[in-house]
């Protein structure tokens, strides 16, 4: 075995041992790490519901009163709501995970565990402020009166896509950042950029009613696509779906196709990292 060869086995990999074993520990990891964050907090896990909630309140008014982007949109409030929501588990879920490794120094440098458990419960922890933030969504929903329909059984595939879309992300920033600190203020700009490149605060359709292009570049973020396509399927049978607004099905494959490039890449980087985590920090 080369000299390389060795320094590459350094220490232990992104994924082994048992399965169960490794979601177990990735699971655990994820409760603590939600128990802990609202400690000593007096509203304690409601920070979970207040915070999207907030945020929906400030551009609700602002883009029903002042720019009313949303006049004329069906169910508004609740699509903006469902939107904001999604991307603040993307964005929650993301920014965490760029520091999760090096945060958790002391851990890696004295215990002996896949090192895929770090991102992986990061991503499982905001996955439980999700859930919590969609019963709030599905309660103003039927305060709205939005119908229940079948498309509904959309959602634990958008869900999914969501999650390994977000986790992909985890990996690939977690790992980078160890050697490269400029990852977090990069990736500070490049969220929040999605954030404005996502039907989250607009309709996709006034975007293409100025540039059908746009719109249809903008649909291949796989964020975009998946926001769309809850809106669609959950709130608003009227709207595009996130096939009609990229130019047809077909295209989807181009969101699905980034979706699962950047799944691999982060695997790939932080399988291949992951022996040297422990000298690396």
């Amino acid at each position: 075995m080369s000299a390389g060869a060795a320094y590459r086995m350094t220490g232990p990999a992104a994924v082994s041992g048992d399965p169960r074993r490794f979601f177990d520990l990735a699971y655990t990891l994820a409760v603590t790490d939600f128990k802990l964050r609202f400690f000593g907090s007096v509203l304690g896990y409601f920070w979970t519901l207040i915070r999207p909630l907030m945020l929906f309140g400030v551009l609700y008014f602002v883009f029903s009163q002042i720019v009313p982007l949303g006049a004329d949109v069906r169910h508004f409030p609740v699509i903006l709501l469902s939107g904001v929501v999604l991307y603040t588990y993307f964005a929650e879920a993301t920014s965490a995970a760029v520091r999760s490794v090096v945060d958790r120094e002391q851990l890696v440098r004295k215990i002996h565990f896949p090192r895929m458990v770090i991102p992986l419960s990061v991503t499982l922890t905001a996955s439980f402020n999700l859930v919590l933030n969609l019963v709030v969504v599905f309660f103003f929903m039927a305060m709205a009166g939005v119908e229940v329909r079948w498309t509904w059984l959309e959602l634990p595939a958008l869900i999914v896509l969501l999650f390994l879309f977000a986790t992909g992300l985890s990996m690939l920033l977690s790992a980078l950042f160890v050697r490269f600190r400029d990852v977090r203020p990069i990736w500070d700009v490049v969220s929040q950029a999605l954030f404005y490149a996502s039907p989250v605060i607009y309709p996709i359709e006034q975007v293409a009613q100025r540039n059908e292009t746009l719109a249809q570049v903008a649909m291949c973020n796989p964020l975009a696509a998946i926001i769309q396509q809850f809106r669609y399927a959950l709130i608003d049978p009227g709207a595009q779906s996130a096939g009609e607004a990229i130019g047809g099905w077909p295209m989807l494959l181009v969101p699905g196709a980034i979706l699962v490039g950047v799944f691999v890449l982060g695997f790939t980087v932080f399988d291949r990292m992951a022996p040297r985590i422990a000298d690396d920090l």
